[in-house]
């Protein structure tokens, strides 16, 4: 039979691995695991194997809570993936598939073992936004743009079994993965028997927002494309046996507020507590009380609070939700009865036993916005003028720009072309002005809450006359179409496009950096004397750099916030006291006046947002885009690769691969290529954004005979190692200490002791055959789970990194590219220990590295002299080293495929 633990489900000819049966087994106590472990220990119960043994399983089922041990092989039930990280993803599968006809295999050995979804939503840019004319402009920019790429997935479709491809201007993967692609509950059939077998629905995802599926019950984080790519092939994902923090809501949320701003106190919250690589659980009196739209804008943001995942258990609802969306009635009940059979429903009088757990009064949340650098420094919505105030003369950091406190009196003419009657234009821009304001992401376009906030508080602008000032570049980008269906529906969205909110996409735009040139007069205007200005977008992310090259000072914000503060043209104006505007008859505007209420909102929902509205929307998933069915690709194996793109290029990682083992030995003489402070994002280390002229990718790309004009993104160009590698550590707010004050992808170049781009330098280590070596602070690799930020460093020659911390996903991305992740020991830093990034770094390597192990490092300076000390080798589970021993996870999967 299929398993050892495994029952029917009662009045359905349906079998299930039972938890019930396995806890008994290991006499364990199933009703003091958290629910995520529950799901946990089912997906490895189900699998059990050579590898996945009853010692695994055992050690799951009795998860000691307060020092938990011992690691878990995950294989998820499906991936998901998106464009941006999936096209690389896919180009590696096809470079498998070459690497195994290069070593006399079978081409279609590489194939996924699980259903894979790609859903094209990363590559729209808001080219044009304000005006009728933007949804239809950007969109065919977009299919210009990224033709190739298109094609290239057009043909994976074709040759993958099990891999589907929801194609552009459709919506955000997650807001699509929650409304319509995850049933909660899966299904197969039994080979050996033939029955039909339920599991819970489990996943992974190239994007660090697949979390928003746990806010439906659903276990699922975002991971590199690297490991998404090993989940797709059939490996099992080994991770430490996580904690699980507890947050136990209580209280509701007071009027005048959103989920938005809960999802921005939980993060705050949950970063001062340090809750990194580890599993939250969310329960409660006030967690009952929370719609599952607001369970997933809390869910989304699981990366920005820095925990692997933010569950939320399957409870009425979730089956409410399931009902709303237009799922199957059987379907649902399916979901109901296995849920409560096998002990995954939430139940009220039997509390888990967590960790630790934090309490949390929902009553004591208030309108917030987040920033100007981070998403956890959030900042109650009073309070942001004079954050924004002291932000100016601060530090340069986190929290500081670090200017002179004459920058707040600084103003500066636009010089306006054509007027928009709908719009103000004012003659100057001034420090603190809006630049930008958003209505973007999967964190809030999926919540139907504050979607309708925003669009019922724009006719309450529009009914009293008022106007959003020219210079701030408004954008609506829907997650989904039920989005549009609800607002067009409902008579809102005339209101929002009158303050210029037009429909610019259905993706990820402005949240990612894809926000799009602003226009001349304001551009003109910021460069003439760099002004300080700001943005406001209702994302998850705002880190430096990362929104638009122009905008140094980003903040979160719910969608309502967002077209306040597009009104009120500037950061600086206190929304709670200040006047927003005045009406025809010169009447003061307040925030409370334009402020919807609860009621107000929900009648808008109870009326329009409902099965019907869903099931139209998603009728035609994957065909309804005219465009993506007209291209033409050829059916092969092996993907012809043309060797004049700039898109898709075969990446050189199987260049000298043999079925043999590689030998492996210590590192010798690394040379330091970058010297980083604490919290450098992936943002900061895999290219992201605009791709700029002088940049070595621009570089790369003149040469190659393209226009500056058509460079388009680096997301878009992810399926091209040459011009990624140029790209990495490239970011224009990234810190190098070996260059003292400087700003961008540079380094000293130790040899010659001139400046050089880290690309160049680089290239000229590796041509002398030296290594290279990253030394960091705090936090390394934080952000986006971005495959090129380890991919990108593993082609530049760099062999290992060492840092006080690391963030969960870079550093699995690190140990599957076979760089050796190094962490100095507690209470150690750079600095203590007097390291410059002058010196060069030998790290022996024993035969059999073990988990965990302490290794001695020696740095030799300048002048010759030698100093030791320890680091810790953060190979955290035993396949880091199965890892490292083959030079990365893809070299190791194509010559397990040898050895079946």
């Amino acid at each position: 039979m299929l398993m050892k633990w495994q029952n029917t489900l009662a009045d359905k000819d349906l079998i299930y691995c039972d938890l019930k049966q396995v806890t008994t087994a290991f006499s364990a106590n199933l009703t003091a695991l958290p629910y995520a472990i529950r799901v946990l220990l089912e997906s490895v119960a189900r699998n059990r194997d050579e590898e996945i043994t009853d010692e695994i399983i055992g050690e799951l089922a009795n998860w000691q809570a307060a020092a938990p041990t011992g690691v878990v092989p995950f294989k998820p039930a499906r991936v998901i993936l998106q464009d941006f990280t999936g096209v690389p993803a896919v180009v590696d599968l096809a470079a498998m598939r070459d690497a195994m006809v290069a070593l006399g295999g079978d081409a279609k050995a590489i194939n996924p073992e699980i259903p894979v979804t790609l859903v094209v939503d990363h590559s729209v840019q808001v080219d044009c936004a304000g005006s009728p004319g933007a949804l239809a402009f950007n969109t065919q920019r977009e299919f210009e743009r990224n033709h190739e790429r298109y094609q290239f997935l057009k043909w994976a479709q074709q040759s993958f079994k099990d891999f589907e491809v929801v194609p552009p201007e459709t919506g955000i993967i997650h807001q699509v993965n929650i409304e319509k692609l995850s049933n909660v509950i899966l299904s197969k059939t039994d080979e050996a028997s033939g029955k039909t077998v339920i599991f819970p629905d489990t996943l992974q995802g190239t994007d660090s927002h697949t979390t928003m599926i746990n806010g439906l019950g659903v276990l699922g984080w975002g991971v590199g494309g690297i490991e998404a790519e090993a989940a797709i092939l059939g490996e099992a994902s080994y991770f430490p046996t996580p904690e699980v923090i507890g947050v136990n809501f209580s209280g509701e949320l007071p009027i005048g507020t959103t989920a938005t701003d809960l999802a921005l106190a939980v993060t705050e919250l949950l970063r001062q507590e340090k809750v990194v690589g580890k599993f939250v659980e969310y329960f409660g009196t006030g967690y009952q009380k929370l719609s599952l739209s607001d369970r997933a804008t809390i869910a989304n943001m699981a990366p920005e609070y820095g925990a692997t995942c933010g569950f939320c258990p399957i409870d009425e609802e979730t089956l409410n939700y399931l009902r709303t969306t237009g799922r199957d009635p059987e379907l649902i009940d399916t979901v109901e009865s296995y849920a409560k059979a096998n002990g995954l429903f939430y139940d009220a009088s039997h509390l888990p036993t967590y960790t630790k757990t934090i309490q949390l009064d929902l009553s004591t949340i208030q309108p917030s916005l987040a920033g100007p650098k981070r998403p956890q420094d959030r900042i109650s919505l009073e309070a942001v003028p004079a954050d924004f105030t002291a932000s100016v003369t601060a530090e340069v950091g986190p929290k500081g720009f670090g200017l002179p406190a004459t920058e707040l009196e600084k103003t500066t003419p636009i010089h306006w072309q054509e007027k928009n009657p709908d719009l103000a234009y004012p003659d100057t821009l001034k420090t603190g002005d809006l630049a930008l304001a958003a209505i973007t992401s999967c964190t809030n376009t999926s919540n139907p809450f504050v979607m309708i906030s925003a669009g019922l508080l724009a006719k309450k602008a529009v009914e009293k006359g008022l106007k959003v000032p020219a210079y701030v570049k408004t954008s609506l980008s829907p997650g989904s179409r039920i989005v549009t269906s609800y607002l067009e529906d409902s008579g809102l969205l005339p209101y929002l496009e009158k303050l210029g909110f037009y429909n610019v996409g259905y993706g990820c735009t402005t949240c990612i950096g894809n926000s799009g040139p602003l226009s001349e007069p304001v551009t003109e205007a910021i460069e003439a004397d760099n002004l300080l200005v700001a943005s406001v977008l209702s994302g998850n992310r705002n880190f430096e750099g990362r929104i638009h090259p122009l905008i140094k000072a980003n903040y979160l914000a719910s969608p309502p916030l967002v077209v306040a503060y597009a009104l009120a043209g500037s950061i600086l104006t206190n929304l709670t006291t200040d006047v927003i505007g005045q009406d025809p008859a010169g009447a003061d505007i307040y925030l409370k006046d334009l402020w919807p209420t609860a009621a107000e909102v929900n009648a808008v929902i109870d009326k329009y947002v409902g099965p019907e509205a869903y099931k139209e929307t998603y009728a035609h998933l994957f065909d309804a885009n005219q465009r993506w069915n007209e291209i033409e690709t050829a059916t092969r194996d092996c993907f012809d690769w043309n060797e004049d793109s700039t898109y898709i290029a075969n990446p050189p990682f199987f260049a000298d691969l043999t079925r043999e083992l590689p030998q492996q030995g210590s590192l010798q003489n690394l040379t330091v290529l970058a010297k980083l402070a604490d919290s450098v994002t992936t943002d900061h280390i895999s290219p992201a954004g605009n791709i700029a002229i002088d940049s070595p990718a621009g570089g790369f790309l003149k040469a190659r005979g393209i226009a500056p004009k058509d460079f388009n993104s680096y997301g878009s160009r992810r399926g091209n190692h040459e011009v990624m590698m140029r790209g990495t550590f490239a970011n224009i707010r990234l810190q190098n200490q070996l260059i003292p004050g400087s700003s961008g992808g540079v380094t000293k170049y130790h040899p010659t002791g001139e400046t050089l781009s880290i690309y160049d330098a680089a290239m000229k280590y590796q041509a002398a055959g030296d290594g290279a070596i990253i030394l960091a602070g705090k936090d390394y690799g934080m952000g986006s789970s971005r495959d090129w930020a380890a991919k990108g460093t593993q082609l530049l020659g760099v062999k290992a990194v060492l840092a006080e911390s690391f963030e969960r996903i870079h550093r699995s991305n690190l140990a599957m590219m076979g760089i050796l992740p190094l962490q100095y020991l507690a209470g150690q830093t750079a600095a203590s220990l007097g390291l410059t990034g002058e010196e060069s770094f030998t790290i022996p390597l024993p035969e059999e590295p073990q988990v965990g192990q302490l290794l001695t490092i020696t740095a030799t300076k300048i002048d010759g002299s030698q100093q030791q000390f320890q680091v810790k080798l953060r190979f955290d589970a035993p396949a880091d080293i199965r890892y490292w021993k083959n030079q990365g996870i893809l070299p190791m999967v194509i010559r397990k495929k040898f050895e079946a």
